[in-house]
């Protein structure tokens, strides 16, 4: 098993630059996948960045990109988000998970363990 759970300010101005972190307990992940998604109200959720097994990124895509990092040591714990330039588009509930295959997809269907979420609100 493995428990996560995500930190940080949640209210920034459009603008604005913000950091995420998840912290990892229950069993070593340094050979998991880990990544950050992020669901607005009404809409999927959506992935955000990734780092596989060995330490590989996946960056984002689409609107964050450029915008959003994703780093970590290799221990993999905590993971961060950095997030600069937000944009009011940008609020949601940002998720941390972790897969088991180490693969880092893109797809939420590819991670096994979630973290509860932690709301980030972009005010205008």
């Amino acid at each position: 098993q493995v428990q996560l759970v995500e930190s940080g300010v949640g209210l920034v101005q459009a603008g604005g630059s913000l950091r995420l972190s998840c912290a990892a307990s229950g069993r070593t992940i340094s050979n998991l996948g880990m990544a950050w998604f992020r669901q607005a109200p009404g809409k999927e959720r959506e992935f955000v960045a990734a780092v596989d097994w060995r330490g590989g990124i996946i960056p984002s895509v689409g609107s964050v990109k450029g915008r959003f990092t994703i780093s970590t040591d290799n221990a993999k714990n905590p993971v961060y988000l950095q997030m600069n330039n937000l944009k009011p588009e940008d609020t949601a509930v940002y998720y941390c998970a972790a897969d088991l295959w180490g693969t880092g997809q893109r797809v939420p269907s590819a991670y096994e363990y979630w973290g509860q979420g932690t709301q980030v609100t972009v005010s205008s």
